[in-house]
């Protein structure tokens, strides 16, 4: 199925950070460019919110991270990153997403979810069946849901050029990979963003 993507059309972009950051990071070894990220999935549309969804760290080196969203377009929203008695550490944003997206479904023709998290599945689905939204979706596609992917009205594939949207690394995959790899697999690295954010975007 084609899409039409028109310059009338009302776009939110609702990022999953996390996914895309762990992504780049395990496939490339490099940081996301959301800059190319946003001009590519917004296509000259008419944005009307773009979020993203992170994670705070103690230490607070995030900061300049969230200046360079800033600086793009983007909005930051930011919780802690949970660590239980086991030392186990959990952050995500799943149901603050989906709900973000649902809130603002109605005043949006267009919603991009940037993951590859195959828990947006439903999302997609809804959005289409019952707010009337064109659902797109943009991720890295080595480690994206084939259930997601085939939920979306357009699905475009950042591992087609990763030079784009890589900052760094390799522009070639590590490894071989079959098939999608869920976000659980990158969770055991939840680490999550405790690493340097400077000049990330």
């Amino acid at each position: 199925m084609s899409v039409i993507k028109h310059r009338e059309q009302r776009v939110g972009i609702f990022i999953d950070t996390q996914n895309l950051y762990h992504s780049a990071k395990n496939l490339y070894h490099g940081k996301v460019n959301f800059g190319a990220i946003m001009k590519e999935a917004i296509a000259g549309r008419a944005l009307i919110r773009a979020i993203a969804y992170v994670i705070t760290t103690e230490s607070g080196e995030e900061k300049s991270f969230f200046e360079a969203l800033g600086k793009l377009g983007i909005e930051t929203k930011t919780k802690n990153i949970q660590i239980f008695n086991s030392g186990a550490k959990k952050a995500d944003w799943d149901v603050g997403l989906a709900v973000d997206a649902i809130k603002l479904a109605p005043k949006l023709d267009t919603i991009i979810i940037a993951s590859g998290d195959g828990d947006f599945a439903p999302l997609v689905d809804y959005l289409k069946t019952n707010e009337g939204c064109q659902a797109e979706v943009i991720s890295f596609g080595k480690s994206s849901s084939s259930l997601l992917r085939g939920e979306a009205d357009d699905f475009i594939d950042m591992c087609l050029d990763p030079r784009k949207y890589i900052i760094g690394g390799r522009h070639t995959p590590v490894g071989k990979r079959k098939g999608g790899v869920h976000r659980e697999q990158f969770t055991e690295q939840t680490d999550t963003f405790e690493e340097n954010y400077n000049d990330e975007v």
